[in-house]
This record gives C-alpha cells, structure tokens and sequence, in this order.
C-alpha cells in the first residue's frame, strides 16, 4: 500500500451514506496522533466560554479528577468511533453522554458549540501540521458524522455543511469568549495533566509549548502572557518537521484507537463502558439540577 491508497479509497466511498466508515479511516489510520492533538485543543477551547468553564469548574470534574475526566471522554467518544452508532457499545457510550449531560443545566447553543469545535479544531489543525489536509470529501463525512452524533445527543439546530460548522464556531466564538476564573483553573489544570504525562523536568517545557500553540483569542479569554515569537516559531515549526516525517513514512497497517493511546492512564485493568464517566446525585455538589427525569433530559 502507498502513502495515498487510503485517500483514494475514501474517494470512492459516498460521503453521505459512508460517511462512518470515512471518519474511522481518517482518525484511526490517516491521522491518529493529529486527531488526538486537535480533539484536546477542541475541548479544551471550550472552557473559554465562560458558561461552559465555568460549570466544568462547579463540577470540579476538570480540576479534582482531571486525568479520569480526560480518560472517560476520550473512550466514551471512541467507543463510537470504532464499534458505529447503533452497536451495543455505541449505544451504551452515548447513553453515558446523554445522562451526564442531562444533570445539568446546558443550554443547546453551547452544546452545538462544544460539537462544532469537534469539526473545525481538526481541519485547521492538520491545515496547520498534518501530513496532508483532508479532503473535501473527508470533509462532508466529517459533517455528515457530527450531525449524526449531535442528532443522538439531542442536540438542536444542528449546521448542516462543514462551512455551516465553522460559521457558527467562529461567530459564537466572538460573542462569548471572555474570563472566568472558574474557567481559568479548569484551563491550568488541563495544562498541568498535559504535563503530567512526561518527565518532571520536562513539564515547564510542555507547559510552554501548549501555550505556543493557542491563538490570541484564547491567551486573552484565559488572560495568559502572549507567549515569545521564538517560543511559538519553534513549536510549530517542529510540528510541520513531524509532518514532513510523517509524510514520508508507509501508511499505517492497523487501526489506532484512542484507547490505545499512552495518555489513557486510569484503567490499565480495563474498564466496562457503562461505568465510565460520573453518576450526579441531585443536590450535591456538581449537580444542581434536581429533576434528571424532566423536559431537560436529552434523547438517547
């Protein structure tokens, strides 16, 4: 197999109607490591609208049990990816979704937000670093699985085209971002899990380079220092050197998975789908919604 076999296999899939099968080769064989990256970059975008960093700073989920809140995520999500919608495991994975989701009080325009960064976080990122960008008709499966996704989740409203995506990201972007400082802790947290995961002399060093790769949007919604030209410079550009590596290697054999990934630290015995992710009790602590079974319950 050469290195653009799989792209011009992707080619001759529809779009619409493939569109699963589109995504799982682009994530899982084109781009696993790339994927992983910008699916934390898009997460993590997220805390800087103020009600959506601050209500992950309440739950305390991002800041007491970051690395299991990042674990859960990753495989919840995945569990989808590899295994499709209407598999047992895709249905328990959203199941899961949809109940933590239903304890609180989000409202659907930050739910489709969170949803849009899913889309538009990795086009611009492998735009930016990846060995080759993806295609349009990646493009439209990439739409065409979201939409399937926000769908399962209740979500309403949903953006119908890539260009629909990125539109709405964009615009809610410049109405919401701004400081919290709930937000800002959630945000240092993630960057110390980030860190966590090499030496301990090398965490300042990753820590920096994280910072390198926000836009200015961001630093300022977080209120960080704009980091050093050469700091920045150097951080990409050692990204677009992996890139041009990476460009030259064979394609990949074998599937990647997320929960293959060296990041997933917190289940090395495995873990059962079901039980991943957290089990709100009304009236606690991270859970001010007090009815789970009322009109604010998404679909499953």
């Amino acid at each position: 197999m050469k290195r653009y076999d799989r792209l011009k296999e992707i080619q001759r899939l529809d779009s619409e109607r493939d569109f699963l099968e589109i995504y799982r080769i682009s994530v899982t064989y084109e781009f696993p490591w790339d994927v992983t990256r910008a699916l934390e970059l898009a997460l993590y975008r997220t805390y800087a609208v103020p009600s959506i960093g601050r209500l992950l700073a309440e739950t305390a989920e991002l800041t007491d049990r970051t690395q299991k809140r990042y674990d859960d995520t990753a495989l919840l999500l995945d569990a989808v990816v590899e295994h499709g919608f209407d598999s047992d495991p895709g249905r328990t994975a959203l199941r899961r979704i949809n109940r933590m989701h239903a304890a609180y009080d989000i409202s659907n325009d930050d739910m489709r937000y969170v949803l849009c960064t899913f889309v538009v976080v990795p086009k611009r990122w492998l735009d930016a670093y990846g060995w080759r960008r993806l295609s349009d008709h990646e493009l439209r499966a990439f739409a065409a699985y979201y939409r399937t996704l926000g769908a399962r989740m209740g979500i309403k409203d949903l953006p119908q085209t890539y260009e629909d995506f990125e539109h709405t990201l964009d615009t809610y972007e410049h109405a919401h971002f701004g400081f919290d400082e709930g937000a800002r802790a959630v945000s240092d947290a993630t960057l110390d899990l980030m860190a966590s995961w090499y030496p301990r002399p090398l965490a300042p060093l990753v820590r920096g380079a994280s910072l390198a790769l926000l836009d200015d949007p961001l630093l300022r919604a977080f209120r960080y220092e704009r980091p050093a030209a050469a700091a920045r410079g150097l951080t990409r550009g050692a990204l677009r050197l992996r890139a041009r590596a990476v460009r030259l290697m064979p394609p990949r054999r074998r599937p990647h998975y997320a929960r293959q990934n060296p990041e997933i630290k917190g289940y090395p015995d495995g873990y059962e789908l079901a039980s991943l992710g957290t089990f709100p009790t009304p009236g606690v602590r991270g859970c001010p919604v007090r009815d789970l079974t009322g009109p604010g319950t998404r679909a499953e």
